[in-house]
């Protein structure tokens, strides 16, 4: 799925671990296999030993299960690394998987929140994933929080799961200038001031309750910012503030101005005041490295793997308690002090996740499993 238009944490992983591949490996031979999709141009291939196959498209499971292993012995190939939490049951090489987290299997696939895509696509991983865990022999994952999680679930040695952190794109540390700013609030429509939540519909998120959080600080603050979402439906947010019985006025300090491609992200962090990311369940959480590195203040969870992360360079909250994310709010953006100290340690935290480090480490591990 590297080449589809609307990119998540997944696919840019995928992208970046090649893109820093490229740069450290120029000994080994690697063959990147993918289903053709509209974003054909979002990886270059400059290094020689690195060969783009474009598989013909079929449904995901049919694609992973069967196109993807018959290509992995046309190639003969030593090695696959598939990135996405899946791969094939059967495969006619060693293979290691990354494993980003193991929520699908924590709770019901098909009940909840979430579209039917997403749904179905859970219900595939819970019966795919466990076959796969037991018959591959290495497996990495992003946190030692999830590390743990993956080692419990399944009665794992250690030495199976190895932690690969994921790291900031370069563009994410450079500084945009105040009139690239004013130009993307043009293009979106932005107020000047305004605190950022990168959510979508996956359940997760915890959209439900950043916005109870956001009615919350709008009657403690006198001068309140707008909330900017990314990637959710005007409607959606609409149906969601009837049904609580929130006041409709809410919606006119709310802009929701739906998918933005990563490359615009660092402009859209640095034009915001604070970044919001409560997730309830996050294996790494990258966001919030990225608003980092864009010094730009974050608040985010007190669960999973967010103060691994975080590193103590941000605003914890209990992602659960719409009181204490609406406190955040109000505090981050009235106490100057405490801004400041978020964006400066902030901003070194970021710093040492790097996707040269992570290509590095990933390297180490191949050679581990071609070696065993």
């Amino acid at each position: 799925r590297l080449f589809r238009t609307k990119k998540h944490g997944m696919d840019i992983v995928a992208l970046e671990l090649i893109k820093s591949l490229q740069e450290q490996d120029k000994e080994n031979e690697y063959h990147i296999l993918v289903k053709k999709d509209k974003d054909m141009g979002c990886l270059e291939i400059r290094n020689p030993k690195f060969t783009l196959h474009v598989l013909p498209s079929f449904p995901y499971p049919i694609w992973e299960q069967l196109l993807l292993p018959f290509y992995v012995w046309r190639l003969k190939l030593d090695l696959l690394h598939c990135t996405a939490n899946t791969a094939p049951v059967y495969c006619p090489c060693k293979k290691v998987v990354t494993l980003h987290d193991i929520i699908f299997l924590e709770q019901n696939p098909i009940k909840g929140l979430g579209s039917s895509y997403q749904k179905l696509g859970n219900l595939y991983r819970k019966y795919v994933v466990p076959i796969v865990v037991k018959n591959c022999k290495r497996l990495f994952t992003v946190s030692h929080f999830e590390q743990q999680r993956i080692l419990d679930y399944f009665r794992l040695k250690e030495e199976k799961v190895k932690v690969v952190y994921n790291g900031v794109g370069a563009h994410f540390f450079v500084q945009h200038s105040t009139e690239d700013k004013q130009m993307l609030r043009r293009e979106y429509d932005l107020p000047d001031r305004y605190m950022l939540f990168l959510g979508n519909k996956d359940p997760k998120k915890n959209l439900p309750n950043v916005i109870r959080a956001y009615a919350r600080y709008l009657k403690k603050s006198q001068e309140p910012l707008h909330l900017v979402v990314l990637d959710f439906p005007t409607q959606a947010l609409a149906r969601f503030v009837a049904r609580e019985g929130l006041s409709k006025d809410l919606l006119q300090k709310i802009v929701s101005i739906g998918y933005v491609r990563n490359q615009k992200l660092p402009i859209l962090i640095q034009a915001s005041t604070l970044f919001l990311y409560p997730s309830l369940r996050e294996s790494f959480g990258i966001p919030l490295l990225e608003a980092m590195a864009c010094q730009v203040p974050v608040i985010t969870s007190l669960t999973s793997s967010m103060p691994e992360v975080a590193g103590g360079c941000a605003l914890l909250v209990n992602p659960e308690s719409a009181e204490e994310i609406a406190q955040a709010m109000y505090k981050l953006q009235y106490d100057s002090t405490l801004r400041q100290t978020l964006v400066h340690d902030g901003f070194k935290r970021s710093q040492l996740f790097t996707w040269q480090a992570s290509a590095i480490k990933s390297m180490q591990e191949y050679r581990g499993e071609l070696e065993s």
